[in-house]
């Protein structure tokens, strides 16, 4: 994307919002309840059977190993969120470690990726129909967004108060799931034909697809600006919550695989085994509590990080500058909040298919991935200071090996979304990379960028 400018400080302009000037009020609490809800979505309740399908009664297994690809491609993302505040997240990290330019391709992409949000809120009211049904969609789904919405307007701290109602109340709902799943699971669970019945390579196979339910915790590095000590909670959360999550879906997946025979619960929602072993009253709170809630914090989550690094690529110039105002009572982004929020209402609206685009835009996001992971090697030479401080510090060699670790498994992903992807949706990749360069070129071009400093000593 260009040979990389260095960074320099904006001009003061009176009245122009910075994202020193968001408030740093989330704790390591805050952050974890963040990320779990982030994590918890969907995967869970609709990838176990499909797993299980692949991998039989070893799907336990392809879980916790999911959680290791996961964390291997934090490495490099643990390292930088150790060192440094990123007040933009990972737009602050692109421009940091790649340059400029490679900051407002990367922005493009971003924006374009999140018109995805709206599925969380079309999949939640799939989940309410269920429980009651008759009642429209599109007003179930319209209501929980503009619901999320306002709460993230009011601020990052009653967001994250209401996050860990939810993830609590989420908890609960999971742990019924297990405690009353367990006892009747059959005897004999890791013997037979039906325990890694297609070998090593089907668990690792079925991990590469489990990552997409145990990742999402990295996300909370765009509440850099928002976090009291990032350089100390961001890379524990990430690392924990990634972890834990894994243990429960772990849990989970031994009664989904356990209770009934292999071929009723292969490729069957985790739904079906929850009908099975809940009371009814019980089975009603899994589906509210568990599944519901699994969509709602993730896209409570959703609404707190996405506006983050749009926020800083708007105050250094790469949108309007006007988009990165921040409300003067509540600290929030309002303006790019509103953006996020009618764009997420448009598909739910006119019934538009997103999934097309949630999923190429999906290759891209890990493509920026691959690239960010490789450019980590960079640390030492651009935060010099801040690297000899870091309690991450590592030596060069290490830093080459865990940059390329991390590359090598972005990679990987990225050859496994490539497989399922149509002639038009491969031709959509490559217009959607074609586009990004060229705004990027154009608009660093203009003379209407001007970065400002976004990283800091925490």
């Amino acid at each position: 994307m260009g040979e990389k400018q260095p960074i320099v400080e904006a001009p003061v302009v009176e009245n122009q919002s910075s994202t020193k000037d968001l408030k740093r009020v989330l704790g390591r609490g805050d952050l974890m309840g963040i990320a779990v809800g982030q994590i918890i979505g969907a995967g869970i309740f609709a990838l176990t059977g499909v797993a299980i399908a692949m991998t039989g009664k070893s799907v336990n297994i392809a879980f916790m190993v999911a959680a290791v690809f996961v964390i291997i491609i934090a490495l490099t993302q643990i390292l930088i969120s150790g060192t440094v505040r990123l007040r933009g997240g990972f737009y602050t990290q692109a421009a940091l470690l790649v340059g400029e330019r490679f900051a407002g391709f990367w922005t493009i992409i971003y924006i374009v990726s999140n018109i995805s949000i709206a599925m969380y809120a079309l999949s939640f009211a799939d989940y309410f129909l269920a429980l009651v049904p008759g009642l429209n969609s599109t007003l179930i789904a319209v209501l929980v967004l503009t619901i999320f919405y306002v709460i993230n307007l009011f601020g990052v701290k009653e967001a994250a108060l209401v996050q860990n109602i939810m993830v609590i109340t989420m908890a609960l709902a999971l742990t019924a799931f297990i405690v009353y799943g367990m006892p009747q699971i059959q005897p004999g669970y890791f013997s037979g034909a039906d325990f890694m019945p297609s070998g090593t390579m089907a668990i690792f196979s079925a991990a590469a697809l489990l990552t997409f339910a145990t990742g999402g915790a990295s996300v909370i590095m765009n509440f850099g600006a928002e976090a009291k000590n990032p350089t100390k909670d961001i890379p524990f959360v990430l690392i924990v919550s990634t972890l834990a999550v894994a243990l429960v879906y772990a849990l989970m997946a031994t009664v989904a695989a356990g209770v009934l025979p292999i071929g009723d619960v292969a490729n069957q929602p985790l739904t079906v085994v929850a009908l099975e072993i809940l009371p009814y009253p019980l089975y009603v709170f899994f589906i509210v509590g568990g599944a519901m809630f699994a969509l709602a914090t993730t896209l409570n989550a959703t609404f707190g990080w996405v506006t983050k690094p749009v926020l800083q690529a708007s105050i250094d110039g790469w949108l309007p500058k006007q988009l990165g105002a921040i409300n003067e009572k509540f600290k929030t982004p309002h303006v790019l909040l509103t953006i996020f929020f009618v764009l997420s209402l448009i598909p739910v609206i006119t019934g538009w298919d997103i999934s097309g685009i949630a999923n190429f835009a999906l290759i891209l996001n890990n493509v920026l991935l691959l690239v960010l992971s490789l450019a980590t090697v960079r640390l030492p030479k651009v935060v010099p200071d801040l690297w000899n401080k870091s309690k991450f510090r590592i030596s060069n060699t290490a830093l080459w090996f865990v940059s390329i670790l991390a590359t090598v498994t972005a990679g990987f992903q990225v050859y496994l979304l490539m497989q399922g992807l149509t002639t038009t949706l491969v031709i959509g990749n490559i217009v959607l990379l074609i586009i990004g360069a060229l705004y990027a070129y154009f608009r660093h071009k203009s003379g209407k960028v001007q970065m400002e400093i976004s990283y800091e000593e925490s």
